[in-house]
This record gives structure tokens, C-alpha cells and sequence, in this order.
């Protein structure tokens, strides 16, 4: 027994089948691809003409800078000492 599909429903039924390739699946996701990241880097940049600015910087000399450059790589040498955290509050009871 041979079954016979009438012409017009198959091409419905190819006609639905194609439509559904036509749908993005992520409309909102594709229109908004990549929002997150331009916003963060429009954020993030305060001043994008800075590369071309030839100006010295103003407010602190030469002799003053290097000083203060030595001054942050000695504290790493020799850092400071942390308090003695067994003995916050004063002397043990009894003594």
C-alpha cells in the first residue's frame, strides 16, 4: 500500500520548515551584542586625545619625583614594622 502525499502539504509543511531558518533565535541578544563592552570602555576613558598632548606635567620638579620614587622602592627593602597583635589592649591579667 503505497501512501501518497498531496503536493500542497508538502510544500506547506517545507514552507514552515524553511521559515523557522528565517528567525534569528536571539533577536534581543544579537541587537545588544557587545553593549556591555563599549559602554565599560567609553567608561574607562577619560580623555582619549591624551597620547597627543606634548605639555609637561605641572606640580612636581625632576629632583622632587626621583625622591619620591626612591622613597616607594625602599619601603619594599625594608617595609615597615606591623604592631604585635597578641598584645592589643595592654598587659596580660595578673601582671
Amino acid at each position: 500500500m503505497k501512501r501518497i502525499i498531496p503536493r500542497g502539504a508538502a510544500l506547506a509543511t517545507l514552507a514552515i520548515v524553511l521559515s523557522a531558518c528565517a528567525v534569528p533565535a536571539t533577536p534581543n541578544y544579537d541587537a545588544s551584542f557587545g553593549e556591555a563592552v563599549r559602554q565599560a570602555r567609553a567608561l574607562q576613558t577619560m580623555n582619549p586625545e591624551a597620547s597627543r598632548n606634548t605639555d609637561p606635567v605641572a606640580g612636581i620638579d625632576g629632583q622632587a619625583a626621583a625622591t619620591a620614587i626612591d622613597r616607594y622602592h625602599d619601603s619594599f627593602k625594608a617595609p615597615p614594622k606591623t604592631f604585635d597583635a597578641f598584645n592589643i589592649g595592654g598587659q596580660l591579667m595578673g601582671q
